[in-house]
């Protein structure tokens, strides 16, 4: 199961949740328009015209405020719903039943492979060291490193390092997507 594969389906999860989200939001949107117009037609039918003008004035403004406040809502929603949906993809990555975890670090070990040769040494995270140490060969395996899974790739002075941790690489692909992620979750 590749990244791309995981934020897709995480993304599809989700979608039910923004609908929903979405729809409370443009209710409400709807019924504060409603009240605005009510407003505006009491004021009409008591006022002369130059009152007229003003409730007209009043109730522009009033829509106005509402729909700014209604777009704020959806936005507020749709950033909580990214939000969430990122954590849940993070959440997933650094399980340690994630299905497909050990075929990903073959992956990760096989670029690994084509990037540097034996005298590289891995950095793994804790979560993998063990199928790491399997996977490395003659590399050295150094110390344990922050992250949700996989490992950094150091050259032998340290002077140059590939960062294959599954938070990098999420990260990575979740701004290279972001206007999928968006587009399938919002549209």
């Amino acid at each position: 199961m590749t990244l791309e594969t995981l934020a897709k389906d995480i993304a599809k999860s989700a979608e039910a949740e923004a609908s929903a989200m979405v729809k409370a939001a443009n209710e409400e949107a709807k019924a504060i328009l409603a009240e605005a117009n009510s407003k505006s037609d009491a004021i009409r039918s008591e006022a002369s015209s130059r009152t007229e003008r003003e409730a007209s004035q009043i109730a522009r403004e009033v829509v106005a405020s509402a729909r700014q406040a209604n777009q704020k809502e959806i936005l507020i929603a749709r950033r909580k719903v990214l939000d969430e949906t990122l954590q849940s993809a993070s959440d997933t990555l650094g399980s340690p039943k994630l299905s497909g975890r050990a075929s990903l670090l073959k992956s990760l070990m096989a670029k690994a492979d084509k990037i540097g040769g034996d005298a590289y040494s891995i950095r793994p995270v804790e979560i993998d060291r063990k199928a790491i140490s399997e996977l490395a060969g003659k590399r050295k395996v150094g110390d344990a490193i922050d992250g949700l899974g996989g490992f950094v790739l150091e050259s032998p002075d340290g002077s140059v390092s590939y960062d294959m941790r599954f938070d990098t690489l999420l990260e990575s692909s979740w701004n290279d997507q972001l206007a999928e992620i968006n587009s399938i979750l919002f549209d």
